[in-house]
């Protein structure tokens, strides 16, 4: 629908602090939002649609008619926000919602006889919650263990009530896993100091209680009460194996939930780690789908008011660590002192052990974004949905089973590089992985790159094609003698694909407008019409078809086909940027050695190693040289011409930190790439003019 087919008049909507709603035309709310001046919110959406980016588009086209509700301050609309979302669940709006539910450990203190539990759903009244913890099983572990110190009630209601019935305790209570309150071996009251010991120490005030274990067993050791002491010392032991399955990070008994987000283009994955006493005491992750137009301090903002909109009391930490402040932090602030009852401390960490636990939360949520990602394009169902809505998207006839997408990699013109990762059925095939060399020209100029990658590539595949065709009229008579069988596109000596054998259904290109072009123009040149091509630009996740001068913005309903695509680009663009780190780290430990005639790379460290830099190398005469074990007169007197002939160069920049790169650095070293991102490399064959230089196998 026409947004200004229901637009408010600007004189209707006030300038006060409010909430408004977005309803479609069924009357269901698609969007909530929060303003402090609901006028010039408001306004922000009925602008011209082109300004908008592409969610809002849509959220405002969806949408039928807005409604807004003043209220008198920024905490009183935070609040009226989240209530509104929860009640009616709008589709626009980001929601977190977890991928399981978290178990607590908790004990009843509302009971007459307090029980320990593990517990999940939303925390109840007069009842002390633990946790979460990522795993039932850790609970009752831990629980087991400290069942020897503190032996409350577990039991059921049901089992509870049949043991006093009866008057015998159960197992737990013979084996003195627990104090029996159901047989009056203890007094509700003893029992419930039992529990509220307990708590203290799960709270992580557990040194003194440590301490005073300690003091009984040294006392009934004097006393030479050595069963006693004996016991006392295996409650130590116990309650120490609790404490080690929590690791300390602060040392001051911080309470704080420390969150991280990872996040692109579609998705945001959300790890907190509940931080109780110094410990960490539980880890929880969300992985949600970016349908509203939000910056990272927007997200946090969402996610504060989900996760603790329905906590109170000591469930909402003393901090919260975050990675980014919301631009209401005030209010936002003063609503969690609020729910807490006291003070609240919002804030990002800078510095020390708390920057760090942050960044490690921060690794654990791109590792959960990863894997989410993974897990949808392992799913056969997902990854066929995503190739059928692909080929809606492009005006395709078929699936395209087959997909390369290709990236440029360069710093400022140089070393500049091409990758091809290849995707069949949705997976990637990495046998089938090529990069480039870019060998034209010097410079940066992307669409020239992508136009001489794709030419060589295609030009490959018509070579191939045609000698394949030559072969088999000149084999055609033997075939039908001894019945050989054509391999085709299969090389008969390795029984493997032949490079560049297989044409694909869909390129994708890394960019706009003008990589596009460049691709089309390859493939028309080299006589490739049944190919289709796109590309991905980065900053909008804008797909670009030929001969269209606005881009294919994918909906909602094609989420698969785009997070396809968004891999198969990222893929391509590690790959290349791999390749082109493996050659600037040769470029810059190219030694003056290389060249010599005889000299290989064992004595060329030798030599360098003895003099310790080419400017001493430089200086020595041929008799020194020939002190070096291996080295005689005639490659000592190559080296000494080699030299002679190559002038000292101006110092190089390692572009990578800004070093400068002297004479006496000038040492031959081991290629240096991230260890995370090395490819190993089979060594290349021989290639005919416009073949690709090098083969990777990942």
């Amino acid at each position: 629908m026409d947004p200004s087919s229901y637009r408010p008049a600007p004189g209707q909507i006030p300038t006060s602090p409010g909430v408004y709603r977005f309803s479609d035309e069924h009357g269901r709310v698609v969007y909530v939002g929060k303003a402090k001046n609901l006028r010039a919110r408001l306004s922000s959406y009925f602008q011209d649609l082109a300004h908008l980016h592409p969610r809002t588009q849509t959220m405002v086209t969806t949408a039928a008619a807005v409604d807004w509700t003043v209220v008198g301050t920024e905490v009183e609309a935070l609040q009226l926000e989240y209530s509104w979302i929860k009640e009616f669940d709008p589709r626009f709006n980001v929601k977190y919602r977890d991928d399981k539910s978290y178990p607590s450990l908790a004990v009843t203190l509302d009971e007459e006889f307090p029980r320990a539990q593990v517990m999940r759903g939303p925390h109840r009244k007069g009842v002390r919650y633990f946790g979460p913890y990522g795993h039932a099983w850790a609970i009752r572990e831990t629980l087991d263990l400290l069942l020897r110190v503190f032996p409350v009630r577990t039991c059921s209601a049901g089992v509870f009530k049949n043991a006093r019935q009866v008057g015998r305790p159960c197992l737990l209570g013979y084996i003195g896993k627990c104090a029996a309150p159901c047989t009056g071996k203890i007094s509700a009251e003893d029992h419930r100091a039992l529990a509220e010991d307990f708590c203290e120490f799960m709270a992580g005030r557990t040194g003194p209680y440590i301490k005073r274990v300690e003091r009984e067993m040294k006392q009934a050791a004097q006393a030479m009460e050595y069963e006693k002491a004996a016991r006392l010392r295996d409650d130590i032991t116990a309650l120490t194996r609790a404490l080690e399955k929590n690791a300390i990070v602060f040392g001051d008994g911080t309470d704080a939930d420390v969150i991280a987000l990872a996040e692109d283009e579609l998705e945001v994955a959300v790890q907190i780690f509940h931080v109780r006493g110094g410990r960490v005491r539980g880890q929880r992750g969300w992985v949600t789908e970016r349908v509203e137009d939000v910056d990272t301090a927007d997200l946090v903002e969402h996610f504060l008011q989900q996760l603790y909109g329905e906590q109170r009391g000591e469930a909402v930490p003393r901090e919260v660590l975050v990675p980014a402040l919301p631009a209401d932090t005030a209010a936002l602030g003063q609503w969690l002192c609020e729910l807490r009852g006291a003070r609240v401390e919002l804030r990002v960490p800078q510095r020390g052990d708390k920057k760090s636990l942050q960044e490690t939360v921060q690794r654990n949520a791109a590792q959960a974004l990863n894997l989410h990602k993974l897990r949808r394009a392992g799913d056969l169902t997902a990854r066929s949905l995503a190739l059928q809505q692909l080929a809606e998207a492009l005006d395709m006839d078929t699936a395209p089973l087959r997909i390369e997408c290709f990236d440029i990699s360069h710093l400022q013109g140089t070393e500049v590089v091409a990758s091809m990762v290849v995707f069949e059925d949705g997976l990637p095939r990495k046998s089938e992985y090529r990069r480039f060399a870019i060998k034209t020209f010097e410079g940066q100029d992307d669409p020239r790159a992508m136009h001489e990658v794709l030419t060589r590539r295609f030009r490959r595949y018509k070579s191939d094609l045609a000698r394949d065709a030559a072969a088999d009229a000149a084999v055609a008579g033997a075939e039908d003698a001894d019945g050989a069988e054509n391999t085709g596109p299969i090389d008969p000596e390795t029984g493997r694909p032949k490079r560049f054998a297989y044409p694909p259904q869909l390129i994708v290109v890394d960019g706009g407008q003008p990589q596009v072009a460049a691709a089309v123009r390859a493939l028309e040149e080299a006589g490739v019409v049944d190919v289709t091509v796109c590309g991905l630009a980065k900053r909008l996740e804008e797909v670009w078809v030929p001969g269209e001068d606005d881009p294919v913005v994918l909906p909602r309903s094609s989420g698969e086909a785009l997070l396809m695509l968004q891999r198969i680009r990222d893929e391509a663009h590690r790959f290349a940027i791999t390749y082109h780190r493996s050659k600037r780290s040769k470029a810059m430990t190219a030694s003056a050695l290389d060249d010599v005639p005889g000299l290989g790379a064992t004595r060329r460290k030798a030599v360098l190693a003895h003099f310790g830099s080419l400017k001493r190398l430089r200086a020595a005469g041929i008799e020194q040289i020939t002190e070096v074990p291996g080295i005689g007169r005639a490659t000592a007197a190559a080296i000494v011409a080699a030299l002679a002939t190559r002038a000292p160069s101006a110092p190089a920049v390692n572009t990578a930190t800004g070093e400068i790169i002297e004479d006496d650095a000038d040492v031959v070293v081991d290629e240096a790439v991230d260890a995370d991102e090395a490819v190993p490399v089979v060594p290349p064959r021989q290639e005919p003019a416009g073949g690709s230089v090098e083969l990777a196998q990942p």
